[in-house]
């Protein structure tokens, strides 16, 4: 228990001091915000600064810091540690960037962002890629509530049920102008989610001694030894760094006021997500007792594990609350993927978005796939672990490619020296994580996981020497034209 104090503690410390070394790196200044800019009473809309920490906090706050940590937590509290940094010093600076820099450009998505700084071709690639996750992301997000729905209502209210009435729900917040619906429900959802985190780990801590929190260990516990490196920094993905908030960054970013709003906005929600995270793989863990008795319980569906550790701690009517908070959570994030995604469509293939005819002509096919895609999810039995595997992995590759985005930027702005290496530190990283995933796992290549390890550490190495060469040529050329 007192590693998992430490870890609440380190992240408040982390956002304190290395989240002002980060606003200090990209120096947030008096322009306009695309809020104040633009403000096109659709997208573009200011918001009071609480009330947009607490709509990002619920953009990205999906079923990843929940389910991800669960499942997370099957390899033991060496989970803690991967949240904790992972967040402090990847995820927060990845949710800021991608926000702050978006501010810049009139709001802009990821995808048009590498398009200006890696590139016409990545920029492509990123518009298929980010709508592809966008849509699995939001499939993810309407399978996960209906399944903890199902099991708080009578029998005529199944999945297949709560699934359309989410998806309805969906298409008003994808269509109606952002302060009309998400602005005005996102702080009260935000609220009731924080508060049922506290009330679950409320319920461990004063078990008197019923659950036992175990302390931080290096040692797999995984009872199907799968290996630490790279799954366990695959399957928690939003609760430490997450590409899917870089999707979400730059909705916010159209809102904020000012840029000094920044830190509070986008680093601050990142570290709360990543308490949120700490909770539930502290309750998955101390809640059963052993690795596999928790893994058992998670192939039986996640929402199912969610549904017993909340009713097991806080009893029925405590349970039923903390379940209800849980729902709110995936939902939030549900919603802004398909808002995001009409917008990068939008903006890809010059769709002004101030008529509502216009938001339909992209918002109703988008819909219906997706639609598609979580008709698969409930008709198949490993249908949801199937599309988190997918997500997982896009995930992350799509948040290893945005803090190389963010290093461009930062190089292309004279960061030479610590300024770019807070971005590029964690790209080479998770480039590392993401290709060692994708050549060893089953829905992947499948190659012996020695050799996958040789060429993810080998290909992370050489993009490193890029970015120095890239570095010093930069430099260069600066001296050249003083």
């Amino acid at each position: 228990m007192i590693s998992l104090f430490i870890s609440f503690l380190v992240l408040i410390i982390g956002y304190l001091i290395y989240g002002r070394l980060v606003e200090k790196v990209f120096s947030p200044d008096d322009r306009p915000t695309p809020a104040i800019a633009i403000n096109d009473g659709v997208d573009c809309v200011p918001m009071k600064t609480w009330r947009a920490t607490l709509v990002q906090l619920l953009n990205i706050a999906g079923t990843g810091p929940i389910f991800g940590a669960l499942m997370g937590a099957v390899f033991g509290p060496v989970v803690f540690l991967w949240i904790v940094f992972g967040s402090i010093l990847g995820g927060a600076v990845h949710d800021f960037m991608s926000g702050m820099i978006s501010s810049r450009h009139e709001g802009a998505s990821i995808a048009e962002l590498s398009g200006t700084y890696l590139g016409k071709v990545v920029k492509w690639i990123m518009r298929i890629f980010s709508v592809i996750l966008l849509l699995l992301c939001g499939a993810v997000f309407v399978t996960s509530p209906a399944g903890l729905l199902d099991k708080l209502t009578p029998d005529w209210m199944n999945s297949t049920f709560w699934a359309i009435i989410i998806l309805v729900y969906y298409l008003l917040a994808t269509l109606l102008p952002i302060d009309k619906l998400i602005g005005k429900l996102y702080p009260i959802f935000g609220i009731l989610l924080i508060t049922m985190a506290v009330a679950v780990i409320g319920g461990i801590i004063f078990s008197s001694g019923r659950y036992t929190i175990p302390e931080i260990s290096l040692k797999n516990l995984h009872p199907e030894g799968t290996p630490i490196w790279p799954y366990m920094f695959i399957t928690v993905a939003c609760g430490a760094i997450s590409g899917f908030h870089a999707t979400q960054s730059p909705m916010v970013a159209k809102c904020i006021k000012k840029e000094k709003d920044g830190r509070k906005v986008f680093y601050g929600a990142m570290i709360a997500e990543a308490m949120i995270a700490l909770v539930w793989a502290a309750a998955g863990v101390a809640y059963y007792g052993a690795t596999d008795l928790l893994n058992e319980s998670l192939k039986s569906g996640a929402s199912g594990t969610v549904y017993e550790i909340s009713t097991g701690v806080l009893g029925t009517v405590g349970g039923i609350l903390a379940v209800v908070g849980v729902v709110v959570c995936p939902i939030t994030s549900g919603d802004t993927a398909f808002r995001s995604a009409r917008l990068i469509l939008s903006e890809t293939f010059k769709i002004e978005q101030k008529k509502i005819r216009n938001r339909l002509i992209i918002t109703v096919p988008l819909l219906a796939v997706g639609g598609l895609i979580t008709l698969f999810a409930l008709i198949n039995d490993n249908g949801f672990q199937t599309i988190w595997r997918y997500f997982s992995w896009s995930n992350q590759t799509l948040a290893m490619i945005t803090l190389w985005v963010a290093t461009a930027y930062l190089l292309t702005k004279g960061k030479y020296k610590l300024g770019s290496l807070i971005t590029a530190i964690p790209a080479t990283f998770m480039s590392a994580v993401s290709l060692t995933y994708i050549l060893t796992a089953k829905e992947g290549f499948r190659l012996p996981i020695k050799l996958c390890y040789i060429i993810g550490i080998v290909v992370a190495i050489l993009l490193f020497i890029g970015y120095i060469f890239f570095l010093f040529k930069l430099k260069l050329l600066k001296k050249e034209e003083e």
